[in-house]
């Protein structure tokens, strides 16, 4: 049956470190609740000992795109046994054990991750709102917000159909043109997200290069926080530091060097151990 609320049950679940660790930009807490938005359903979280309460302002039959975006039937035990057994993973792990990979819609994945080029995460979640208050679709707040409303993200046939300078004025700057390319593309059928599904990670990571403004490093957000490759590494500023820092203290690594070593060290699911260092430098040794 429809109903606008449903408990999840869930084990070793930390929601605000999963939503506050630079994967996601349109969630926000109030009153020891999260609200955000997953498609065009603005959604209401709350964390309890055992589960997750999820409210929403329409009601939902079936609730497998939440579960889906939250990762919650995940076993994390499984996944954390894939990490190296070293001194540096074991101290990320335990500052933030619980912290998830969600399951994100690809295209506002990509979009998201093309405004996020050199920009802090409190400024690519100001971009990314004005974005979606300008050319997404209005939607009524789940309860108890009653006033005003929310705003879907904006697809990227609506992204294709504006221009740059309408793009500027959400304060995105120089990445305008690449969003707007990138959005053009996928309106017109000339990039297809699905197809990414089909490939294998390297085939996968190159086909999104094709892409204006996506390097190796958006494209391995994509793909670990958009598709689930788990063996896709980001590398970006925070990690250079967290590896340099945690794994080469007395001497200075080059860039490649330490690509090649993420990429042969963290195991089947490097992504997530990605997530955990980028979570722990960032919060717990900044």
């Amino acid at each position: 049956m429809a109903a606008t609320e449903i408990l999840l049950p869930v084990r070793d679940y930390d929601l605000a470190a999963t939503l506050e660790s630079g994967q996601v930009f349109r969630w926000r807490q109030m009153d020891n609740a999260w609200h955000g938005f997953i498609g065009k359903n603005v959604v209401r979280l709350t964390q309890t000992e055992n589960s997750i309460h999820a409210e929403t302002a329409v009601p939902v039959e079936n609730w497998d795109w939440l579960r889906q975006f939250l990762q919650s039937e995940i076993d994390l035990g499984a996944v954390l046994k894939t990490f190296p057994d070293d001194e540096p993973m074991r101290a990320a792990v335990a500052a933030c054990r619980g912290l998830r990979l969600l399951r994100q819609d690809p295209w506002e994945c990509l979009a998201s991750f093309i405004l996020s080029s050199t920009k802090q995460i409190v400024q690519i979640r100001q971009i990314v709102a004005l974005l979606c208050a300008r050319f997404g679709e209005r939607l009524a707040p789940p309860p108890p917000i009653q006033n005003g409303f929310y705003y879907s993200f904006p697809t990227a046939e609506k992204i294709a159909s504006v221009n740059e300078s309408q793009l500027r004025a959400c304060k995105m700057g120089f990445r305008a043109p690449s969003l707007h390319a990138a959005a053009r593309r996928i309106a017109d059928g000339s990039f297809d997200l699905e197809k990414i599904r089909a490939l294998d990670y390297a085939a996968a990571r190159a086909e999104l290069m094709t892409l204006r403004g996506v390097g190796g490093k958006i494209a391995d957000c994509v793909l670990l926080f958009g598709y689930g490759f788990d063996s896709a590494f980001p590398v970006d500023v925070w990690i250079e530091r967290a590896l340099q820092q945690l794994y080469f203290p007395r001497r200075r690594a080059s860039e490649k060097r330490l690509r090649k070593f993420a990429a042969t060290h963290f195991g089947p699911r490097a992504g997530y151990a990605q997530q955990y260092l980028f979570h722990y430098m960032r919060t717990k040794r900044s």
